[in-house]
């Protein structure tokens, strides 16, 4: 097992209600995070009435994690979708698409219910 060491920046949610897991672990060539969703750091507040904002700052706390561990969005090779409502697919590909650009990482994509108010999740394993 490849020694590991928790990535919690200051610009990410902390861990949702208190939970016991860190933001990012890095583990070898990886790091790998915990769902984000579109919590402002700081707080627990979701916001963000749309899919779109909430992807946005889902995205931006991921790359807050990613970037502290020596990584970036261009470096994901595999992320986890956890969408409230599929019918929120199309936009949700369309930021997915414009933030994250480059070669696509492997993705799988779910329907679950999330916390109330949130519609999008996403943890990631990037290079790094």
């Amino acid at each position: 097992m490849p020694d590991k060491h928790a990535v919690a920046p200051t610009t990410a949610p902390a861990p949702y209600g208190g939970g016991h897991y860190s933001p990012g672990i890095v583990a070898g060539d990886f790091v790998f995070t915990s769902g984000q969703g579109p919590i402002v750091p700081g707080t627990a507040a979701i916001v963000g009435a749309t899919i779109a904002e909430q992807t946005n700052l889902t995205i931006d706390n991921l790359a807050a994690i990613l970037e502290a561990a020596g990584s970036g969005l261009e470096r994901i090779v595999k992320a986890t979708v956890f969408l409230a409502d599929l019918d929120h697919w199309a936009t949700f590909n369309d930021v997915w698409r414009e933030r994250i650009g480059g070669v696509p990482p492997a993705r799988t994509a779910v329907r679950v219910d999330l916390i109330e108010g949130m519609l999008v999740e996403i943890d990631v394993i990037a290079a790094l």
